[in-house]
């Protein structure tokens, strides 16, 4: 199915609510879709959904996340601030 998608959601938290502690260990399902994009020639997105914040951010870019939902960080703050603190933790 890979193949008819453009973009493969990897939820890192428990779906249900927002403000869930980041799961660590969703990073292995990130790691393997890149492999598979790679060994079959696609080209989708990754996007990671749930406990993005300033400190997991990079965890999920460097796991091969192309694509960051940061909802609770993001909107417990100042918004503006909040962007460019993740933007940075992306550069």
């Amino acid at each position: 199915m890979l193949h008819l998608v453009d973009q493969v959601l990897v939820m890192t938290v428990n779906p249900g609510f927002g403000g869930q502690a980041f799961l660590p260990e969703t990073m292995d399902k990130v790691r393997e879709l890149v492999a598979l994009r790679k060994e079959k020639g696609l080209n989708f997105e990754i996007e990671v959904d749930g406990g993005i914040d300033d400190q997991t951010i990079a965890q999920a870019k460097e796991a091969g996340a192309t694509v960051f939902v940061a909802g609770s960080y993001v909107f417990k703050g100042e918004v503006n601030e909040r962007v460019q603190t993740l933007r940075k933790q992306l550069d």
